[in-house]
């Protein structure tokens, strides 16, 4: 049948030639196959140790070129750290603030162009594909910047002798397990992912790259997509949750979706901890611009905004800090910002319609108590503790519109003093208006007062403050004021207290600001010592509160006064149910000896009858 199929000379010829290029191609093939993969493997160990300066070893159990592929496979990679050259350079100054440890089960280098890479000196590859990779990071900040040797040429300069440049198309990482360590904190922390994909395009190392400070390690885009991410704090009183994360180093852009931070139950979390207890949860948190290989080498968080949204953020101020006698300065934004360890460089953090709740324990009531701020939207900048950026700008100042306990239409601006040792901040705002009865899951829990009726009209504020002292002014406008004095009667329920409520609305508040008649409305200078228990919140919280009572009529001699009254009432009230006692008393002795006469009498008659018979 092959005979028949060639018939012609000129065939004959093709097939010999054809057939003589095959041999010429496959036999040096398979050679190089078997001979030069041993090689090949020898020549990457030693790559790897001498251009890590000996921190480095990788080992792997076969390694194998295919010619006519244009493929290596390496299988089961380990690459591991040398710990005594890591200490050697520590005490050098050049220790790397990360190590890592990697196993692969195979990596496959496809579509290399042997002929380029020979006779242009372009190492030119179409993907490398890690597959089930494991990789582990341990973070010790052993050095807060980069240190440099003495050779200060870029890579692309110390390989151009042997190469023009290195080009890879795609770079895969599927199902990668990933552990990471860090060692910065008292305790180790250690986080774990399992669901992590990884993907980098287009890395170039040539003249052109070689500053190109657009690219991430030579790489035109780095992308990462985290699942179901979960974890604890080092304390154990959290835990987090985040349902996707993805980093894109092209557009510098970090996206989490449904993030998550809980605590352990109140009495848990109370019984170990004299910190607030914080709650929140954000249906997407965005970091644009985002610093990562920075935040990769030294924890350095640099991020040009970073926008909350669709959430809520709830703080419970620990209601045992009063009793522990200790300084709640911790609490103030000022004081958690400089005690970060990392450096934190925030251009703007947006807000948009998220929730703030603020929630305290009464201590008489025995309820919480709390304050609402909905769908709160606004801009927060400057929030750094970076030294540079602090000598150039040192106040962080918030700009912010909410919804007070979901009702009125108010305006805040806070401004905090970054580098002030007294930790001054200041803070005014526009309330408008909302039926007064609303803040009563306030004032009930926390004041033991009930707002049965009220109309606000307008509440304005202006105040300066440190950490011991704040001072300012507070104009309360409303209408047809009334409450209720109350007294807690059951852990979830409260007693009128009516005498007092009396005295109260006909003795002290007023029931209209202004006055009727009067054109000129009250206002208040407020000047408010922080007792060292209260937390920043509260503080707040307690100072405009020390403003409106005096707008309500509420100064400092008419609650004497109403308060003789009360004490006067009580002690008569007191003195007559001391009386009405006594006297039952002693007519319950009375009639008790009554009752034992009688008793004694009957008895007696009993006996002589007895004897009689």
């Amino acid at each position: 049948m092959a005979g028949k199929l060639i018939r012609h000379k000129w065939q004959k010829v093709l097939l010999i030639v054809f057939t003589i290029l095959l041999l010429l191609v496959f036999i040096p093939a398979l050679l190089i196959n078997h001979y030069w993969s041993p090689i090949l493997s020898d020549k990457v160990k030693t790559a790897i140790l001498e251009k890590t300066d000996s921190l480095y070893r990788v080992d792997y159990t076969n390694a194998s070129l295919h010619v006519l592929k244009g493929e290596v496979i390496f299988y089961d990679i380990t690459l591991t750290p040398d710990t005594a050259v890591y200490r050697r350079k520590v005490k050098q100054g050049f220790g790397p603030n990360n190590l890592y440890k990697l196993h692969v089960k195979r990596l496959v280098v496809s579509h290399i162009h042997p002929f380029t890479l020979y006779f242009k000196k372009k190492l030119d590859i179409s993907r490398i594909t890690l597959s089930a990779p494991e990789l582990e990071v341990s973070y010790n900040p052993v050095r807060q910047r980069d240190t440099t040797t003495k050779d200060k040429r870029t890579l692309w300069q110390k390989i151009s002798k042997s190469l023009k440049l290195i080009h890879v198309g795609d770079i895969y990482l599927n199902d990668v397990q990933f552990k990471y360590k860090d060692y910065s904190g008292s305790k180790l922390q250690v986080s774990q992912l399992k669901e992590l994909n990884l993907k980098a395009t287009d890395l170039l190392i040539d003249s052109a790259t070689q500053t190109d400070r657009s690219r991430l390690l030579y790489c035109a885009d780095i992308g990462a997509e985290v699942y179901n991410y979960t974890g604890k704090s080092a304390d154990g009183l959290y835990t987090y949750h985040v349902k996707s994360a993805k980093l894109s180093t092209q557009t510098s852009a970090l996206t989490l979706e449904d993030v998550n931070l809980k605590p352990v139950n109140s009495k848990m979390f109370f019984d170990d901890s004299q910190q607030d207890r914080f709650t929140l949860h954000f249906d997407t948190v965005q970091l644009k611009r985002f610093d990562f290989l920075t935040y990769h080498k030294f924890h350095t968080f640099n991020t040009a905004n970073l926008i909350l949204t669709k959430g809520s953020f709830s703080v419970y101020s620990n209601p045992n800090a009063a009793i522990k006698k200790t300084d709640r300065i911790v609490t103030f934004p000022q004081y958690g910002l400089k005690t970060i360890k990392a450096a934190v460089n925030i251009d703007t953090l947006r807000l948009r319609h998220i929730d703030v709740y603020y929630n305290e324990f009464g201590q008489q009531s025995k309820q919480r108590g709390y304050v609402a701020f909905n769908n709160t939207n606004g801009t927060i900048t400057n929030i750094t503790n970076n030294k540079d950026s602090l000598a150039k700008n040192h106040r962080a100042v918030a700009l912010l519109n909410t919804n007070f306990m979901n009702q009125g239409k108010m305006r805040l601006k806070f401004a905090f003093n970054l580098t002030d040792p007294a930790y001054s901040y200041s803070y005014s705002g526009h309330l408008g208006a909302v039926s007064m009865p609303a803040v009563n899951p306030a004032t009930m829990p926390l004041a033991m007062v009930k707002i049965t009726s009220g109309q606000l009209n307008s509440l304005d504020f202006d105040i300066n403050s440190t950490s011991k002292v704040s001072t300012g002014k507070v104009t309360l406008l409303y209408n047809n004021l009334k409450i209720k004095m109350l007294k807690a009667d059951t852990i979830k329920t409260y007693k009128n207290k009516t005498l007092a409520s009396l005295f109260v609305n006909s003795l002290i508040i007023k029931h209209d600001n202004p006055d009727d008649g009067e054109a000129v409305p009250r206002s208040a200078n407020v000047r408010f010592v922080r007792p060292p228990t209260f937390p920043f919140f509260k503080t707040v919280w307690q100072t405009l509160f020390s403003g409106i009572k005096p707008n309500a009529g509420v100064g400092r001699a008419k609650e004497e006064q109403a308060l003789k009254e009360m004490d006067k009432h009580d002690k008569k009230v007191k003195e007559r149910a001391l009386k009405k006692a006594e006297k039952a008393k002693k007519k319950a002795e009375e009639e008790a000896k009554k009752a034992r006469e009688e008793l004694e009498k009957k008895r007696k008659e009993a006996a002589k009858k007895h004897q009689k018979n």
